[in-house]
């Protein structure tokens, strides 16, 4: 995830809205708590989704390239 570690920890400000949108279940506590770190946020939608550690990776992969293109 190093090129993606890269974009959503540049774009963090930004992107941080999107992600609540993208990710409801995810709560104000958890996005205070989040920095841009994919991996935080990987391991938070593994918490709140269910999602195995690669699933959240793809989930995490796929919505940056979306946001990034």
């Amino acid at each position: 995830m190093n090129v993606m570690n890269d974009i959503m920890q540049g774009k963090w400000a930004e992107l941080k809205d999107q992600v609540r949108v993208q990710w409801v279940n995810l709560t104000e506590e958890d996005m205070t708590q989040l920095t841009g770190e994919p991996e935080q946020l990987s391991s938070l939608l593994q918490q709140r989704y269910g999602f195995g550690k690669e699933q959240a990776e793809l989930e995490i992969n796929n919505w940056l390239t979306t946001r990034t293109a």
